[in-house]
This record gives C-alpha cells, structure tokens and sequence, in this order.
C-alpha cells in the first residue's frame, strides 16, 4: 500500500486538524526521489521514483476523503519533482472528488526554493552549502552567521507571507505548498526559536506541517501549525519584530 510510505506523523496529524470549516494549508516536501549521495546536495534533475509518484497520489486521495476539505490552491517550488509532486496529489484528490472535480492551477513560486527563499548572494552563500553539506548550512543559517543571506526571521516571514496570500479563505478549502527539506527544516527550527538542527529533526520525503492563519492581516495575525503531532502557535507581529 503505497500510504505504507507517507511518514506516520502525517496520519495523525489530521485527527489535530481544525473543524472543517477552518482553511488549512499542506506546507509539504515533495514526495520520494531518486537518491543522491555525498552530504545531501540533492541536485534539481532528481526526479520522483515509481513509488514516490503512487505515493503522491495516494496522499492526495487519502487528504479528500479524510479531511473534510477541497484543494482550493496550489503553489510549488518550479523544480520538476515538486510539480510532479503538486500534480499527483491533486490528481488523487480529483479521483475521489466525484461531487467537484476540478483542475487546479500549479502556481510556481521562487521562494520555495534556493535561491530564492533565504540566500540573497548564491556566490557568497553558495560555497558555505558545498562545504557544510545540507544539515550544517541550514544550521548556519538560522543562527544567522552566513554571508549572502537573509536574516533568518526575514526569510522565514517572507515564505509565510506567501503562504498566506495563497491559503483559502472560504470554508472547506485546502492548500498545497510544496517545497524542499533544507527550506521546511529551516523555517521549522526559526519558527520555534531553535538554534540546532538535527538529523532526527530534518523532514523525510512527502511528510510536512499543517497550517492555519487567525487574523484579516497577515502581520497581525496568529500562525498555528501541526508537526509531528504537536500543535504550535506564532504571533507573527512579535515574531517579525524580533528581528
């Protein structure tokens, strides 16, 4: 069963989701890829493998049938596995969907990938990445000790902001964001004020965090967020300040 794949926090986490008529977004990575080897530069011709793909595709079936929530939007990073990734999923939520069968646009949005979410200066920044691998620069980032990047809250409310301005307004909605481990892990540790990143905290292939937004402005409201099966929540405005 190809659900067998998906990161067993993800099952649970809908039993912490809102009532139904709360919108939510899916802030993912992308399902599973071919494998790299080295210190986890995966390269952006890695593509989703048979089983990555099944996966995909289960989960967005398995999220409409249980959720009690519609695909409303979609953004992704333009790198090809997480379109891939977007489109799996909303074609196995539009095979159960018989009621509102629906073509979703796959936005492409820059900030969901590097450069582009946090880097600044890939030629500043770049030869950090080479040299500390995947773990190490994301923990040099959110500690803010590297040239050619974003402050680490800046960078972080950048990716919320976008987040909000796709995330459904109406009632039943669900969005979908999918993105890259180094990004998801960096805003995990940022958001919850952590200055290390481990292995065991680093986000598996197609396991993300569930968010919702209390408030009519984005920098006056309240982020609440499920990962791992914990219910988190952020004051945006105290949070932008902090910077």
């Amino acid at each position: 069963m190809a659900l067998d794949l998906l990161p067993s926090s993800m099952l649970h986490a809908l039993d912490l989701l809102p009532d139904p008529k709360t919108p939510v977004t899916l802030f993912t990575r992308h399902s599973l890829r071919e494998q790299v080897t080295g210190q986890g530069l995966a390269g952006y011709d890695l593509q989703l493998t048979p089983a990555g793909r099944d996966l995909a595709t289960a989960w967005g079936e398995y999220l409409i049938a249980n959720s009690g929530r519609q695909i409303q939007h979609c953004i992704s990073s333009p790198i090809q596995r997480c379109v891939d990734t977007a489109a799996l999923m909303i074609q196995g939520a539009d095979a159960i969907d018989t009621v509102n069968t629906h073509h979703i646009e796959i936005v492409e949005q820059g900030l969901l990938v590097e450069p582009g979410s946090f880097v600044l200066d890939i030629q500043k920044a770049g030869p950090y990445f080479k040299r500390q691998g995947a773990l190490g620069f994301i923990n040099s980032f959110v500690n803010n000790a590297l040239p050619g990047m974003k402050h680490p809250i800046s960078g972080v409310v950048d990716v919320l902001e976008l987040i909000y301005n796709t995330h459904p307004r109406n009632r039943y909605g669900l969005s979908l964001a999918v993105s890259h481990d180094t990004i998801i892990a960096a805003i995990l540790a940022v958001m919850s004020q952590r200055q290390e990143v481990t292995s065991e905290d680093w986000p598996q292939m197609m396991e993300g965090l569930f968010v919702w937004f209390e408030g009519d402005e984005f920098l006056e409201c309240q982020l609440k967020w499920i990962w791992r099966g914990k219910l988190h929540c952020l004051d945006i405005a105290k949070f932008n300040a902090a910077q």
